[in-house]
């Protein structure tokens, strides 16, 4: 009797770990898109942090995005879906695609190449700077830059 019962239990206890796996799994997807999403209310927050009282549309999107994890909708097809109903806006990173890539690259690229460029051609001015004239070391030079130093110390 008892070796029946370890036998009867140890289905259960699988069963019941698989259905509790399937919601983690579930309650983690909820909240990694809700994190990936922005409310719409014009907050400005991330839809599932969002803290404005009496939000009109937190209630409305976090519905919609339950909805489609219980639909089984694929994490690039559910934030498609609110880009496509709310706009670019509704994400909270744009998508990587090529335009992107470009825009997030060019503005530092543009920089380091300027100070390359500032660089080389400070460098450039400087090695093309004409020399001084030799100063002549006769008496009277030497007289007239001694009197120089006396009339100008403060």
């Amino acid at each position: 009797m008892r070796r029946l019962t370890r036998f009867a239990i140890l289905p259960l206890v699988a069963v019941l770990g698989i259905m509790t796996l399937g919601t983690a799994d579930t309650q983690a997807r909820y909240d990694t898109l809700g994190h990936k999403l922005m409310c719409m209310c014009g907050c400005s927050q991330i839809l599932l942090e969002c803290d404005h009282i009496g939000c009109p549309d937190m209630a409305r999107e976090t519905a919609e995005l339950r909805a489609a994890i219980v639909r089984g909708d694929t994490d690039n097809a559910i934030l498609e879906a609110f880009q496509a109903e709310y706009g670019p806006t509704a994400l909270a990173a744009p998508w990587l695609s090529r335009f992107n890539i470009v825009a997030w690259i060019v503005p530092p690229l543009l920089l380091l190449l300027g100070l390359a460029g500032t660089f080389f051609l400070v460098r450039k001015w400087r090695l093309r700077t004409a020399p001084m004239p030799d100063v002549p070391d006769d008496p009277a030079s030497r007289e007239l830059r001694e009197r120089i130093r006396r009339e100008t110390e403060l």
